[in-house]
């Protein structure tokens, strides 16, 4: 694509990106709208992305998706970010307009309306666990504070990362405690926590091991996992078993997409047609 096509170009990058959902569901509102349009997925390399977004750039991209692992390096590469996704520190859209790249954040704001709709939780003076602090964690975390949450505990395998991440929401929220969690208090921490929320990766490949004992779900619990293909992943079928409301990221991944949607082409996003789309491509 040229600058000077008449077709805008957008994507999603990210490492790996080739089982990504959004395109189909973007296409499909392109179509439905008559938009001369195209997103596609684009696969960039670890140690790459500095070269992939200047491309892109270059390239007159009209806008993009960041997902795993970028959400976070991404912020250094871009011309200006707004200032809700630099308190998050992460992004997850991005549009060029008058030659800059400009990151913005989505994904709270997606976790949020689906968390709503999809658990009828609201996080108003809930104590939550969270697992992982990558780009997506910073993003549920601030959302749920942004809410009125009590107490966010949360754990990652790197532990400063988990506490980079606390600290973070507490100088944005002074009403929010939040602490990052050792593995070994875990079991105690989750007593008295309402929501448990995934945001690692755990649970999109067969293989892949719980992020969590399941022995440790509660009754006076709701699960989230924001991992959104398969449809349902071995953690949401383990609490569903021990009778426990679960929800996958199909939400979280439609609301996000359709804020982005909006902001890059100033329509509204056929929401009823781009959900979907999602499910009819979704793993079962």
């Amino acid at each position: 694509m040229t600058k000077k096509s008449s077709s805008r170009l957008f994507g999603i990058i990210g490492c790996p990106v080739e089982h990504s959902l959004s395109p189909y569901m973007h296409n499909a509102a392109f179509r439905r709208l008559k938009i001369k349009a195209a997103y596609l997925p684009l696969p960039v390399r670890r140690g790459r992305l500095k070269a992939a977004i200047a491309s892109l750039k270059d390239a007159g991209i009209s806008g993009f998706n960041i997902t795993i692992p970028f959400k976070s390096e991404c912020i250094r590469y871009l011309d200006a970010i707004e200032p809700v996704a630099k308190k998050i520190g992460a992004v997850n859209t991005v549009i060029l307009k008058n030659n800059r790249l400009k990151g913005s954040n989505t994904d709270h704001q997606g976790f949020i309306r689906s968390l709503k709709e999809e658990l009828r939780f609201d996080p108003r003076n809930k104590e939550i666990l969270i697992l992982g602090a990558g780009g997506a964690a910073r993003a549920v975390a601030f959302g749920l504070a942004n809410k009125g949450a009590k107490k966010i505990h949360i754990y990652d395998i790197i532990p400063g990362r988990a506490s980079s991440l606390a600290r973070n929401i507490k100088s944005c929220f002074r009403g929010c405690e939040a602490s990052f969690c050792k593995a070994k208090d875990m079991p105690k921490v989750i007593k008295d926590c309402r929501l448990l929320v995934n945001c690692t990766p755990l649970g999109m490949k067969k293989k892949d091991k719980l992020p969590i004992d399941v022995k440790l779900l509660h009754n006076g619990l709701k699960v989230y996992d924001i991992v959104y293909t398969p449809l349902e992943t071995r953690l949401i079928k383990a609490a569903k078993k021990k009778g426990i409301t679960a929800c996958g990221g199909v939400g979280m991944l439609l609301y996000q997409g359709a804020i982005a949607f909006e902001m890059w082409t100033r329509k509204k996003a056929p929401v009823s047609l781009m959900k979907r789309t999602l499910l009819d491509n979704i793993k079962r």
